[in-house]
């Protein structure tokens, strides 16, 4: 093959690759906003789930790797590492027995969204076994990877009951 041909096949190949993410790597489908929101909604089943089941890994599953986390009268868990940290302590302390609702779903962009929620039940203090209500708002942002899944990058709630006095 003459060094020209070479040259050419090599900028073809180099553009098919660059056109299809590389190998093995398809760029994802595009997707329709009703397509999102019920894989959005979808994802907060998932989370809901696996807080009423204290599971820190599967929490985890659900945030991108930069995520960050933000309860109220602490500070917020930036990355995967501080997140695992933060959820491990929250379900040594208590076991929560809640239900999100579903306020509103937007998305900003092809690739991002909010969540505004309400949740509701109980909590168990697991020192003492203390059964207090729970409930609070939440505001999620989802950020929508390279590979189509919807992950929390930021999650802050703060409480709508009255503290214990």
């Amino acid at each position: 093959m003459s060094p020209r041909l070479s040259l050419k096949f090599a900028f073809a190949a180099a553009t098919i690759l660059a056109a299809f993410g590389g190998v093995g790597h398809a760029a994802p489908q595009p997707t329709t906003p009703a397509q999102d929101k019920a894989a959005i909604t979808a994802v907060m089943s998932e989370y809901n789930q696996a807080l009423n089941a204290s599971s820190t890994n599967d929490c985890l599953a659900l945030y991108a790797e930069d995520g960050v986390f933000m309860p109220p009268y602490s500070p917020s868990a930036v990355g995967k590492a501080a997140v695992r940290q933060a959820y491990e302590h929250v379900f040594k302390t208590i076991t929560l027995h809640v239900k999100f609702t579903i306020a509103e779903i937007v998305e900003m962009s092809p690739q991002w969204a909010f969540v505004r929620t309400n949740s509701a039940g109980t909590n168990k203090v697991n020192a003492t076994g203390a059964m207090s209500a729970e409930g609070n708002q939440e505001l999620f942002i989802f950020k929508k990877g390279a590979d189509g899944q919807w992950k929390i990058e930021r999650y802050s709630f703060s409480p709508t009951n009255p503290p214990h006095e």
